[in-house]
């Protein structure tokens, strides 16, 4: 005998993919807010961590909206979404890479004070984004692969925060590089990982569906 009638199994997914979707408009949301306002004060601070963090929560962004674009949808659906996102993610790193050594190569020090306001800012921010989704991070590969960016995240900004703190306590201001290029390799590894991840799910045989008529 079945552990629910007819009508509770079938309502079930419909049920996960309102929640998903729910969930996932709001860290959108959050994340754009979060961009907009990191990539300026980055700009403003002339520091490489707050305008890679910044420019991770864009790739976010665009990740939560390729999630909705899957929810409920096939496995190979959910998959090629996670492909996309984990090639955005490695995409990014490579940027943040490429931003460190410019401003290496400029020798430009960040403003601290303008730093630690937008990194504090942000970690609220996303750590509420993390929380959102925690309860979800185990539905699907779709599913658990936002939450890895949100987690990201949330150590992103911790860094830039902490970075801050001890630029202005030393004056050593190739910290906000190395925490910079530190974010750079915590995004391409954890893209990898999702491409890898996905790229089995993605090129599965498609079940047959046998014609019972």
């Amino acid at each position: 005998m079945s552990c629910c009638d007819h009508d509770s199994c079938d309502s079930r997914p419909i049920a996960e993919g309102v929640r998903h979707r729910r969930v996932l408009w709001i860290v959108l949301v959050i994340n754009v807010v979060i961009f907009a306002g990191e990539y300026i004060a980055g700009w403003l601070a002339s520091s490489s961590a707050v305008q890679g963090d910044s420019l991770d929560s864009l790739g976010d962004a665009l990740v939560y909206g390729l999630s909705l674009m899957v929810v409920g949808r096939s496995l190979r659906a959910r998959a090629g979404s996670a492909l996309v996102k984990g090639t955005v993610q490695v995409v990014f790193g490579l940027t943040v890479m490429a931003e460190v050594v410019y401003r290496l190569s400029h020798r430009v020090p960040p403003n601290t004070v303008v730093m630690a306001i937008a990194a504090g800012a942000a970690l609220v921010l996303n750590a509420t984004c993390l929380a959102l989704l925690t309860p979800f991070r185990a539905d699907d590969i779709n599913m658990r692969s936002v939450w890895q960016c949100s987690r990201n995240d949330v150590i992103g900004n911790a860094a830039v925060l902490v970075t801050a703190g001890l630029v202005a306590l030393t004056g050593w201001w190739w910290l906000d590089l190395v925490v910079g290029a530190g974010l750079a390799a915590l995004f391409f590894q954890t893209g990898v990982r999702v491409i890898q991840a996905a790229w089995p799910q993605l090129h599965r045989p498609a079940p047959i569906k046998h014609d019972l008529s």
